[in-house]
């Protein structure tokens, strides 16, 4: 299987499993420890692009998108986002709690805002461009820019659960 199949895979998994819920939040807000919830366990892919405004999609105002191509579309940044490792941490920086806003505008550009665990953190200058990589190489978008911020300051609180099993920080 080529690494584009196992990304497709990966995503049609969590497209059919979990649906994103409010992944754009406020940065001083604590992230919802359960963003992705269970919807569907019946198996059944579709693997049809989700309907345009022109075709039919829910409009969102003020912008190009449907709220389907949205959801498809965050999702799958999601699923990008997740194949980012700190290389002193063995989770990824969406569970660890290191991406604090997701942005799509409707020609399909992506601004991300995120964080690192520590300003000294030894990845600092490569990391922001190991997460753009990652987001643009996502089918259907069109930029990625990622801006990097300490202010709120990460602490282990944005951690979801998967993250803090996988750390032991229970």
């Amino acid at each position: 299987m080529s690494q584009s199949q196992c990304k497709r895979s990966l995503a049609d998994r969590v497209r059919r499993n979990f649906v994103l819920n409010n992944i754009v939040r406020p940065m001083d807000e604590k992230p919802n420890k359960h963003e992705l919830v269970v919807v569907d366990g019946s198996g059944e892919t579709s693997h049809a692009a989700p309907p345009a405004v022109a075709a039919g999609g829910t409009p969102i105002a003020g912008s190009a998108l449907s709220a389907e191509e949205l959801d498809q579309l965050t999702a799958d940044i999601v699923v990008g986002l997740k194949t980012v490792y700190d290389p002193e941490i063995p989770a990824d920086i969406y569970e660890l709690g290191l991406i604090y806003k997701i942005d799509i505008d409707g020609g399909r550009n992506v601004a991300i805002l995120m964080t690192l665990t520590a300003p000294g953190c030894p990845v600092a200058g490569e990391m922001p461009q190991w997460v753009e990589n990652a987001v643009a190489g996502v089918t259907g978008v069109d930029q990625a820019k990622v801006t990097l911020t300490f202010d709120p300051p990460w602490d282990k609180d944005r951690m979801s659960d998967e993250a803090k099993l996988t750390l032991n920080m229970f």
